[in-house]
């Protein structure tokens, strides 16, 4: 069995396909799922908390049209976003941002769905 010393600052791209087919590598495919243009809360870790209209998602990537950040929010009924999603906001105790045309979160955790009542009071906001 031959023993072959790589320099890693040197490698060829010959070399690079060697290695990365010792290790598995695959080609990265593409999981994106078109949107329909529902109203969603998407909760991200580093990005915060965003409603709007999903386009697609495409595994922690979301992307949505006509979007507000909820910088602050309060449930009408519960203490989670899915209060929101579901009764709506109270305005008085909320600051939603203005509407962006579109927008790409890159660290989404949650997508939900809203109903058109909850909808309606975050877009009154």
């Amino acid at each position: 069995m031959e023993v072959r010393i790589m320099n890693i600052d040197q490698l060829t791209i010959g070399q690079a396909k060697e290695l990365a087919a010792m290790f598995g590598a695959q080609k990265a495919s593409s999981s994106r799922v078109e949107g329909d243009g529902r109203a969603v809360i998407v909760r991200a870790h580093n990005a915060g908390v965003h409603y709007g209209k999903l386009i697609a998602y495409d595994g922690r990537t979301v992307w949505l049209k006509d979007s507000r950040r909820m910088w602050k929010w309060q449930a009408m009924e519960g203490v989670s976003l899915s209060g929101c999603a579901s009764i709506g906001i109270d305005a008085s105790k909320s600051r939603i941002e203005p509407t962006v045309s579109s927008i790409a979160i890159l660290d989404a955790c949650e997508i939900i769905d809203c109903t058109p009542a909850a909808a309606a009071t975050i877009e009154a906001a």
